[in-house]
């Protein structure tokens, strides 16, 4: 553990006092391994507006930390990250961030930093610096500390403390959630080595990262700390309530179970800590249906795969305690396009009467397929949550990744959520044989015994999902700066003028012909960045 200055004079500890809601933990025996690890957690949690202060004499191992920290951004543990000492500063750009690491030192004070674009790095990033006590007061107020320090285990071990002050405090312990997590697994000798690299995930709160040891050892680390109940928003519930979604890890585990004892493919869960909501589940592989499909694979083959599990379920006992999906929670996501996009195309929000007009097209159509526990709905089905396993047989070449929201409901909703895949396009011809093939399939084998009813419902299930999904994706854009998303709503818009094109939608595309047309709704100018990517 080396670094490049003379030992400092300034004292290493920040002025400000502790205060209510810091957080602050103590590694008593960190290697330089520890380091490391202790990096990649951090990295898996940093995001745009963060600062990381790195605190210690010379030699103490800030720089191995900053390096490490890097490198698990960009995702190549050899990147070449060389010392800021003489530039001050270094940019970096990784995929989900950029990054600024920075070198204090020979600064003469606080009013030096301003020429260094601190302000604009935490504004467009994140933020490492070293030698912090040359600057304390240029700092947010919200940041993570770590400082560095000889230890009593020995010249090889250091003692690290983790201090969250401020709005950073809740990750400061989430880091350190995740660290015993690790740390107390089964056979953790097998993973002390392990690396700890971060995952794209989906939409959701939850983020996730592989865990690898040995080069071919791996696992994939789910961390989704329970949801606080949000605002209400109707009859003093909160929407998550409304609509069924699943608040921990509770029910992720629960649904894997079950899918599991029907012979699907799914995840097995290798550890837990429910409480917490850390999960260590079987590592699928990288070969999501979009990757096989850019690989070469037939997408009437792999889509008609992946219709296999769906038949599997169809009429199957359903787990304990799922819930109905009812005309309450198909009614409040149906509203996120009136939310949502509507003020983004308008400018203002919908009137009491468009919003009347909307909710009564809808209303006779949403209580025809609502409270039916006919079947297990998985609610994600398509391709971001489907794997490829060419190397198993039959339906199991199908993994299956998300499904904790999963309700009691109708059986062409994930039919729906397959042929009309919100993140990649699938024709009208290809989308109209698959669905024959599957209503044929059924009818064959008697699980259904009124086909045109079952179109029905895919047609009605159809449209309010595309609806749905219309909202989210606005939402994930102007709330969360997440404009990725809107590449989609053309899409989106196509898969909801098919449904709309059934009779039993006649009422509904009068609304959205008079007031949300297809070419508004795809049309949708991307605002002014205030987040990262999708």
């Amino acid at each position: 553990m080396t670094e490049d200055h003379p030992p400092s004079t300034t004292s290493a500890m920040p002025p400000t006092a502790p205060v209510e809601g810091q957080f602050c933990h103590v590694f008593p025996r960190c290697d330089e391994a520890g380091l490391v690890r202790l990096a990649e957690l951090l990295a898996l949690k940093l995001k745009t507006g963060d600062a990381v202060a790195l605190i210690g004499d010379l030699g103490a191992g800030k720089t191995t930390l900053a390096r490490a920290l890097i490198r698990a951004l960009i995702g190549d543990p050899n990147a070449e990250v060389p010392s800021p000492t003489f530039p001050l500063a270094q940019d970096y750009t990784t995929p989900r961030l950029l990054v600024r690491h920075y070198d204090f030192y020979r600064l003469g004070g606080p009013d030096d930093v301003a020429e260094l674009g601190f302000d604009e790095a935490i504004r467009e990033g994140a933020a490492i610096v070293e030698w912090p006590e040359r600057a304390w007061s240029a700092l947010p107020v919200d940041r993570i500390e770590i400082a560095i320090e000889s230890s009593d285990a020995g010249d090889s071990c250091r003692c690290v403390t983790l201090t969250g002050r401020g709005a950073a405090a809740a990750k400061g312990a989430r880091i350190v959630e995740l660290a015993d997590f690790l740390g107390d697994l089964p056979l953790a000798d097998a993973w002390a080595d392990a690396t700890v690299a971060y995952l794209q995930g989906d939409a959701s709160p939850r983020a996730y990262a592989r865990i690898v040891a040995g080069g071919s050892h791996s696992a994939i680390l789910m961390d989704a700390p329970r949801m606080p109940d949000g605002p209400p928003v109707r009859d003093g519930l909160p929407y998550s309530r409304i609509a069924h979604l699943a608040e921990d890890v509770g029910p992720f585990v629960a649904i894997a179970q079950h899918l599991a004892a029907a012979d699907l493919s799914v995840p097995a869960i290798l550890a837990s800590d429910l409480d917490a909501g850390l999960l260590l589940i079987e590592d699928l592989g990288d070969l999501t249906f979009a990757r096989a499909l850019a690989a070469g694979d037939s997408q009437h083959d792999l889509w008609q795969a992946a219709l296999g599990p769906l038949a599997r379920l169809h009429g199957a006992p359903l787990p304990a305690g799922l819930a109905t999906y009812d005309a309450r929670a198909l009614t409040i996501e149906c509203e996120l396009v009136v939310d949502w996009m509507w003020p983004a195309v308008t400018g203002e929000p919908a009137t009491e009467s468009v919003r009347a007009a909307y909710a009564e097209a809808w209303r006779p159509l949403l209580a025809r397929v609502a409270d039916r526990p006919e079947n297990i709905v998985l609610r994600d089905y398509h391709s971001p949550n489907l794997m490829w396993l060419p190397d198993r047989v039959g339906h199991r070449r199908v993994g299956i990744l998300d499904f904790q929201d999963a309700v009691a409901g109708p059986a062409a909703y994930d039919v729906v959520s397959l042929l009309q895949d919100a993140r990649l396009d699938v024709a009208a011809d290809l989308e109209r044989g698959l669905l024959d093939e599957h209503v044929a399939t059924l009818a064959a084998a008697g699980r259904i015994t009124d086909t045109q009813a079952f179109r029905t419902d895919y047609a009605i299930l159809g449209a309010q999902r595309a609806s749905k999904i219309l909202g989210i994706f606005v939402r994930l854009s102007r709330r969360d700066g997440k404009h990725g998303y809107l590449a989609h709503l053309p899409r989106i818009s196509d898969y909801l003028e098919r449904n709309l094109s059934h009779p039993a939608l006649a009422d509904v595309r009068r609304w959205y012909d008079t007031h949300l047309p297809a070419a508004r709704r795809s049309a949708l100018p991307k605002p002014a960045s205030r987040g990262g990517p999708a």
